[in-house]
């Protein structure tokens, strides 16, 4: 019966979506349908209710003022100066400014832990950069769309705040266990990046003139602004003097302070970027109102809830179950957040887990890695929705660019199931 109810809510996603109406109000329209078919509980003051709960958390104040210093960015010479400060040390690497999509989200990953503003805020900056120069938009997007992802792996993760409170792990640890996980799947990325510059040589612009060594550090003073704006919004938050939120304000101060020193901000500049990212926010704000109240829906079907215990009573070996693991959150993907995943499915779940001899550290990252997999997967592909408000495409059409990157997000997780020092060696030396 459950996976008649997961294969019919599905299909009505599917055809839903299809119809152009707005992902959120979709997302809406699914939950309402399902609450109303297969439970009891009514549905108005459910929906007021979780609606305002998830669109009114102080933790999320961060993410409009991150995406507010994004648009201020892409706005001013700051990006451009970043790229120009860059450009000329990765010209002999194959791919060479497609990179900088890898290593903006995984600098940026470190200062605001959500993917959706890791995504939004790096493509805001790169993507007319990448595009003004001819790089092919199959690339430039793609990889922005897995390389957003890092934004739940490198800490701060939210994510792994849940997981631990969920799980009684240490959530120091489980930082610690993401730190070289998320260096190496952004090396994957990157290689990644390599291997198709190689393949398809005349599809990436000409370098630019190759400079000597100190010509190069001359260039890189175009960095500095932004190495400043990063080092203001890291240092406040790993010092303690500041939340994430906090970090994000004063990220928006300093890169308006920056613009303002520079002379690229003018007041015309200040509303448009002002107005821009509220309305990207908007766009993320009603999908995760639709979001949370899909994953309310589900609650109340109980749909997890019965998964989750059907994998934990088969029975299976180590490795099939983490086959399993992987099928089951991908699925669940379709419908939920990726909190929502952990916070619904790890009390049935972890039982299982430990008994078959998986330690929790090393479970809290495979199921971040997991939920970074079904943020790049239709239909409720968080970072498939964000890159839509940013550059209009398809949805079906930015599933497919991203598909090479979801596949080496596999193969990662198997290469951290059959070498799990990767995750585990790095908390180990914590006493």
């Amino acid at each position: 019966m459950d996976a008649l109810i997961a294969l019919l809510l599905i299909v009505l996603m599917l055809v839903v979506l299809g119809s152009g109406l707005w992902i959120g109000l979709s997302l809406l329209g699914v939950a309402v349908f399902a609450m109303q078919t297969f439970s009891s509980r009514p549905v108005g003051d459910a929906m007021v209710l979780t609606i305002w709960g998830s669109t009114s958390s102080w933790t999320l104040t961060a993410l409009p003022l991150f995406l507010w210093m994004g648009e201020i960015l892409f706005r001013t010479k700051l990006s451009e100066g970043m790229f120009r400060g860059l450009a000329p040390w990765l010209n002999r690497l194959p791919g060479r400014l497609l990179h900088i999509n890898v290593i903006g989200c995984a600098i940026f990953a470190a200062v605001s832990g959500s993917s959706a503003a890791t995504c939004a805020t790096i493509g805001k900056i790169t993507l007319p950069e990448l595009k003004k120069r001819g790089y092919p938009d199959h690339m430039a997007i793609g990889t922005l769309s897995g390389a957003g992802t890092l934004g739940l792996l490198i800490p701060p993760s939210i994510i792994m705040i849940v997981y631990g409170v969920a799980a009684n792990v240490s959530i120091a640890k489980l930082f610690m266990a993401g730190v070289l996980p998320g260096i190496l799947l952004a090396l994957v990325f990157m290689g990644y990046i390599v291997v198709w510059a190689l393949r398809h040589p005349d599809q990436v612009p000409a370098a630019e003139a190759s400079l000597g060594f100190w010509a190069k550090v001359y260039e890189g003073r175009h960095l500095i602004p932004v190495v400043l704006l990063i080092a203001l919004v890291l240092g406040s938050i790993y010092s303690g003097l500041a939340t994430a939120t906090e970090a994000a304000a004063l990220g928006v101060a300093g890169s308006l302070a920056l613009a303002a020193v520079e002379g690229s901000l003018n007041w015309q500049r200040f509303v448009e970027g002002l107005s821009a990212s509220v309305r990207v926010y908007c766009m993320i704000g009603l999908i995760l109102a639709g979001a949370s109240f899909l994953t309310l829906a589900m609650g109340f079907i109980g749909l997890p809830r019965h998964l989750a215990e059907f994998i934990g009573g088969l029975g299976l070996s180590p490795f099939v179950l983490m086959l399993s693991l992987v099928l089951f959150f991908i699925v669940l993907g379709c419908f939920l957040d990726g909190i929502s995943m952990v916070v619904l499915t790890m009390a049935v779940l972890l039982p299982t887990v430990e008994k078959a001899g998986f330690d929790l550290v090393w479970f809290g990252i495979f199921i971040v890695l997991v939920v970074e997999m079904a943020q790049i997967t239709p239909p409720v592909g968080f970072n498939l929705f964000v890159l839509q408000g940013l550059t209009q495409r398809e949805i079906t059409w930015l599933a497919r660019v991203s598909m090479p990157l979801f596949w080496l997000m596999v193969g990662f997780v198997l290469l951290v199931y059959f070498i799990p020092g990767i995750v585990t060696w790095l908390p180990s030396q914590m006493q």
